[in-house]
């Protein structure tokens, strides 16, 4: 459960006294009316309920300028509710603001995505070229390209565009900086690599297509339950980090055909890992709430999933024909 914090004009109490009853809050409070006339309202509200709670509040207080909506988390209730009412919650749908505002943070091109997308990369180069797992699991842990991709499926489902372009920006900057260190750790390691971990990252079959839609599937659903993330995180990392450290190390050492197959491995895991977070997205009922933004963000979901469906089945092909060769 959540509380929901309202400070509006005190004229709107009675509206917001009716959608708690129409909800069925679990409590509402209403605090003093300030000088400036508005007015402290708290709602308690299950978290199925959240988001119908939010959208009434926005429709019914988008004329005032001064009107502010704060969602505030339960760390504990007594007495415990029910276990039905407990399973209940725990499959419910986060917000899609508290989605977003989750997954805006993590698009942002800054110094810290920048450190964590380099220390990340040497990491996993390292571990790549010494062929030791558990280096390459603890540059896994980092997963910095997690937040893009995330933001970039859920840029479309709810028909930000702005969000979109953000996500591709700081996306590729991670990629791009990802490809040049490892590019060059390639270029200046003194000996031939040929590491079963590196090694087994230049192959492409249909397991690596499963993995990376597996990877997709549960970071979004991590991100719509709440739950953690940091296993998520893990799963992510092993579907874009070590392919694009691959790539570049193996650019550096001048092995085109192995070149190709690790960069045939990242672009199936790229387009695999943002098909699975949006389906996901779809099924969760992360949409918009308004009409005519709901209606821009099914033009783009279908143009999106049609994309990434057509991509992943040209890089099949391309797997296939590589594997007849």
């Amino acid at each position: 459960m959540k509380y929901v914090e309202v400070i509006a004009s005190a004229g709107s109490a009675d509206t917001v006294s009716a959608i708690a009853e129409k909800s069925q809050a679990q409590d509402f409070r209403l605090g003093v009316v300030g000088e400036d006339g508005m007015q402290q309202m708290r709602l308690l509200v299950a978290d199925d309920k959240l988001q119908w709670v939010l959208d009434a509040l926005q429709n019914v207080l988008g004329a005032q300028p001064s009107a502010r909506i704060l969602v505030l988390a339960v760390e504990a209730s007594l007495p415990r509710p029910e276990e039905s009412e407990r399973k209940k919650e725990d499959s419910t749908t986060q917000a899609r603001e508290a989605l977003y505002e989750e997954v805006e943070k993590n698009t942002r091109l800054d110094l810290n995505f920048l450190v964590l997308v380099m220390l990340s990369t040497i990491v996993a180069a390292i571990g790549l070229i010494e062929d030791n797992v558990a280096v390459i699991i603890g540059a896994m842990v980092i997963a910095p390209l997690l937040g893009p991709n995330l933001a970039l499926s859920l840029g479309t489902a709810l028909g930000d565009f702005s969000l979109v372009k953000t996500s591709v920006k700081t996306f590729l900057a991670g990629i791009l900086l990802a490809l040049l260190l490892s590019l060059g750790l390639g270029f200046f390691w003194p000996a031939e690599l040929a590491g079963p971990e590196l090694m087994s990252r230049t192959e492409v079959g249909m397991d690596a297509v499963v993995l990376a839609l597996a990877s997709g599937a549960a970071a979004a659903l991590s991100l719509t339950t709440g739950l953690s993330s940091v296993l998520v995180g893990v799963m992510v990392a092993v579907a874009l980090l070590p392919p694009a450290a691959t790539l570049g190390i193996m650019l550096g050492q001048g092995s085109m055909s192995l070149a190709l197959g690790a960069g045939l491995l990242l672009a199936v895991n790229i387009v695999c890992v943002n098909l699975a977070s949006k389906l996901v997205f779809l099924f969760k009922g992360v949409n918009p709430r308004t009409w005519l933004e709901k209606e821009k963000a099914k033009r783009a979901m279908v143009v999106y999933v049609l994309g990434w469906v057509v991509a992943l089945v040209f890089l099949v092909l391309v797997i296939y024909a590589r594997r007849s060769l």
